[in-house]
């Protein structure tokens, strides 16, 4: 009746007599199993019903913080923009002032009553008389400044009566807005007429060309405007590339200057916190020593994200930091594509950070060789890397859980690590011990650099804070507040200036011993990495924006700019200033040429 192997199922009734009255309900094993079977069921319902609204929580905390970086953003870049209207309504209101003295007496007592009405325009009627609809993604108050002042020339214009109005919207506005730039993370674009002209148009063929249109003003009138220009009009040697003539034909685009002209981006800060757009000097990109592009000649595949890099001296390997290794490649062929060896330095799910530094002492034997590795760990290694294998000689326990950067004293014995805990450690490389601790910082101690005569240390923090300490004594010197996470820094080998890059995406160049300090703002994002060439007139700095920017020591004019395809997170410039080589977040090392 029944198949092989199988058995009629039994009810309880059959197997249990029934249980009488007033007698507790006695379940078999076979339901109590299937209760606890409902019962755990349940419980995993529910367990991946609360997964899933956790997941979905945790989504929406993401998206939360990504608004806020968005807003961050975009505050700070409308507040960029705010300055440039404000300097752009001081430039016409001074050339407006200039070509006020020329006009007859008559005419002049007219506009000025017509600069009093400009004052009174609204945006309704400014559009109902010229049509203009201000810059677009601007708050209202700055498109009504803006506009008053264009009203201001268009007044001028109608009482003058000696150019179209045309003529003077096209020659006066025009050449002033097209150095605008859309604010950084800001989506959106200023349309045709406020475009970015190339830096011809805007350095040096800007008299010539952009004020023919006023052919039909009095010898004069045309002398003023020309003469209102030069001196307030936007300078040349502004945030400019000042020397467009100077760059080879034929450069690739993404290594040229910065294509189309540029708001001002380096200002001077002086000591009472004011700001001033830093007027360039004329061999600001010439000379000896000053490069004038870079060209890419190899690429670096290591696999993972490449946290850390660094040339040898002389310059012939690279290597490059990731995930728990090292891989040492030779440069002194391009074609080269794979590494020569590879040091498994930290446990394999550990990142190196920063702290990546070859140590080669002053003698000229091979076996002197030494790499110095630190990273999300609280052992530093030490690599001789003269051997044919490359081994480890000895390691440096620390009691912070990780070292974010190092730096070696100049006659090769002490090298500094930058702890996590904001301490720097001091280590005898010959001894292998540690020395000293110098704290100061209240969180993780980022970036570090030493002067050239081995007196001075200079640290970076997470603190918001850039401190000195001298070496002889073992004390702090100096300490430099900041509004932002300190994340990399350089100090010049020629001395007197210090280089910082922010997580707000400013590169600020202080004087050692003077308030003075330039504020460099062409990155979009944090600046993570740093470093000076060797002959210290050039400086090159990276970012999370994805970009390699090169400036002139102290007052930041930019040589060159590369743009990459994802965040470059370190760089090395060679003792011998021939090469740059960077770390990014596209698991890649990429070696670049510098061309003199």
């Amino acid at each position: 009746m029944f198949p092989q192997g199988r058995h009629p199922v039994r009810l309880a009734s059959e197997t249990h007599p029934p249980s009488a009255p007033g007698q507790p309900f006695k379940f078999t094993i076979p339901e109590s199993l299937d209760r606890i079977k409902e019962e755990f069921q349940f419980l995993q319902a529910q367990y991946h019903s609360l997964k899933l609204e956790c997941e979905k929580l945790a989504s929406e905390k993401t998206e939360m913080q990504r608004h806020y970086v968005m807003y961050y953003e975009m505050s700070y870049g409308l507040n960029i923009e705010m300055h440039k209207q404000t300097e752009i309504a001081k430039r016409l209101n001074t050339i407006c002032a200039q070509v006020i003295p020329f006009l007859s007496q008559e005419h002049q007592q007219q506009v000025v009553q017509a600069v009093e009405r400009a004052k009174q325009v609204t945006m309704a009627e400014l559009n109902a008389i010229i049509g203009v609809r201000g810059l677009p993604g601007l708050p209202s108050t700055v498109n009504t400044l803006y506009c008053n002042f264009l009203c201001v020339y268009c007044e001028c214009v109608c009482v003058c009566n000696t150019v179209p109005l045309t003529h003077l919207t096209t020659a006066l506005v025009y050449p002033l807005a097209a150095g605008l730039r859309t604010p950084l993370a800001v989506p959106g674009s200023y349309p045709g007429p406020f475009g970015m002209l190339p830096h011809a148009a805007m350095n040096g063929e800007l008299a010539g060309a952009a004020y023919a249109g006023l052919h039909n003003m009095s010898p004069q009138m045309s002398a003023a405007a020309a003469a209102a220009v030069a001196a307030y009009g936007r300078s040349p040697m502004v945030g400019f590339d000042p020397h467009p003539h100077m760059r080879v034909p034929g450069m690739p685009p993404s290594l040229s200057g910065i294509p189309g002209g540029k708001p001002a981006y380096s200002f001077h800060v002086s000591a009472d916190g004011q700001m001033q757009p830093v007027p360039f000097p004329p061999d600001a990109l010439v000379g000896p020593g000053i490069p004038r592009h870079a060209r890419q000649i190899n690429t670096l595949s290591h696999g993972e994200v490449v946290c850390a890099v660094t040339i040898s001296n002389p310059t012939r390997h690279v290597y490059t930091g990731g995930k728990g290794c090292v891989k040492v490649w030779d440069i002194s062929h391009p074609g080269n594509k794979s590494p020569v060896s590879q040091l498994d330095c930290l446990l394999r799910r550990v990142y190196l950070k920063r702290s990546l530094k070859t140590h080669l002492p002053t003698t000229l034997l091979p076996n002197g060789r030494t790499l110095i590795v630190g990273g999300e760990a609280s052992t530093l290694s030490i690599w001789d890397l003269a051997t044919p294998t490359p081994r480890i000689k000895a390691e440096l326990t620390s009691s912070a859980p990780a070292c974010y950067a190092l730096a070696i004293s100049p006659d090769s014995k002490v090298c500094f690590s930058c702890c996590s805990d904001g301490n720097i450690a001091v280590w005898d490389l010959h001894n292998q011990t540690l020395v000293r601790q110098f704290q100061g910082h209240t969180d993780g101690a980022s970036c570090i650099d030493i002067s050239n005569d081995g007196t001075k240390l200079w640290t970076g923090g997470l603190d918001n804070t850039v401190r000195s300490w001298d070496l002889r004594e073992g004390r702090q010197l100096q300490q430099h507040d900041f509004t932002s996470q300190i994340f990399s820094l350089g100090y010049c080998p020629t001395g007197e200036w210090l280089a910082v890059g922010m997580e707000s995406s400013n590169v600020e160049v202080l004087h050692v011993t003077k308030p003075d300090k330039y504020q460099l703002h062409l990155h979009e994002s944090c600046v993570l990495s740093l470093q000076f060439a060797s002959c210290g007139k050039w400086f090159v700095s990276t970012g999370k924006d994805n970009l390699l920017n090169a400036w002139r020591t102290p007052y930041g004019a930019s040589i060159f700019q590369s743009k990459e395809s994802s965040s470059v997170l370190s760089c090395d410039i060679s003792v011998d200033d021939k090469y740059i080589v960077t770390g990014s977040g596209d698991k890649k090392a990429t070696v670049y040429e510098v061309i003199y």
